[in-house]
C-alpha cells in the first residue's frame, strides 16, 4: 500500500513540474525588460521587508541570474554553492567571506515557507532546480499588497484614467485590484500570464473603463468571447472541476 502511494506521489509530482515547467516556457516568452524597474520596486516594496537579511541575499542573486539574465524564472542550484559564491553576501559576523551550510539551508527553507521560492525538480550534482517566485503570486505579498493600497492615493492622470485597456501602468493597476487571479476559473496567475476582459464587450457599447475591466487567463478570456459574464464564470467553475 505505502509503495502505491509513493508511486502515485511520484505521479503527481511529476505531473507538477511539467506544469510548472510549462508555465516557465509562458513566462520566458512573455517577458520584457523594459518591466524589469516595476519587477524590481515590487520586490523591494512587497517582499524584501518580509524577509530575514540572509533569505533577501539569496533571493537577489537568484533573481539575478535567472530572470534578469536570460528572462527564466528557473534556476539550479547548490547549498554549498551559494554558501561559496562571495556574489551572495558575507556572514554576519563578517569573519568569512562565504556563509555556512546550515546558513544557506535555513535560508533556502525560510523563503520555501514564504513562498518566495518552490522547488520544482529532483537534486543531482549541479544542485536542485527552483522556480524564483514573483510578489503577486506569494500570498504574505498578495495581503502586504491590499492593504498598501487602501491606503495609498494614487497619482490620477486625467489623461490616462479613463484608459484601463491600452495603458500599462491602469492594467497593472486591474491585475492588483484582482489580486492577479482569473475573474472566471480563479486561477492564479501573474503580469505575464494575466489578460484583460471586458465585462460588457466593446462590440456591445462596453468601454475600457475601470469597472468594465476584469483580469482573466487567457483560456478564459479566448473562450469567452461574447458570452453574458454570468455563463463565462460558470464554464470557468466547470473547466477548474
Amino acid at each position: 500500500m505505502k509503495e502505491e502511494i509513493r508511486k502515485i506521489q511520484t505521479l503527481l509530482d511529476d505531473i507538477q513540474r511539467k506544469s510548472e515547467m510549462k508555465h516557465g516556457e509562458s513566462f520566458k516568452e512573455s517577458f520584457d525588460l523594459f518591466e524589469l524597474p516595476e519587477i524590481v520596486e515590487s520586490i523591494v516594496d512587497y517582499l524584501q521587508p518580509l524577509l530575514l537579511p540572509y533569505e533577501a541575499g539569496i533571493y537577489w542573486y537568484l533573481f539575478r541570474h535567472s530572470i534578469i539574465k536570460n528572462g527564466n524564472e528557473y534556476i539550479r542550484v547548490s547549498t554549498r554553492g551559494l554558501g561559496n559564491v562571495k556574489q551572495v553576501l558575507t556572514s554576519s559576523s563578517g569573519q568569512s567571506e562565504s556563509l555556512s551550510y546550515g546558513a544557506v539551508q535555513k535560508a533556502l527553507n525560510g523563503l520555501i515557507t514564504k513562498g518566495a521560492i518552490k522547488k520544482v525538480g529532483d537534486t543531482n550534482r549541479d544542485g536542485t532546480l527552483y522556480k524564483l517566485v514573483l510578489p503577486e503570486e506569494i500570498e504574505i505579498c498578495q495581503k502586504r499588497i491590499a492593504e498598501v493600497k487602501i491606503t495609498e492615493q494614487p497619482f490620477v492622470d486625467p489623461h490616462k484614467e479613463l484608459d484601463y485597456y491600452n495603458i500599462i501602468e491602469n492594467r497593472l493597476r486591474i491585475f492588483e485590484r484582482d489580486n492577479y487571479k482569473c475573474y472566471y476559473c480563479d486561477m492564479q496567475l501573474t503580469r505575464f500570464s494575466a489578460t484583460i476582459d471586458h465585462i460588457q464587450p466593446v462590440s456591445q457599447g462596453g468601454d475600457n473603463s475601470y469597472d468594465n475591466l476584469v483580469t482573466s487567463c487567457l483560456q478564459c478570456n479566448s473562450r469567452r468571447g461574447a458570452k453574458p459574464v454570468m455563463k463565462a464564470i460558470l464554464d470557468g467553475e466547470k473547466n477548474r472541476e
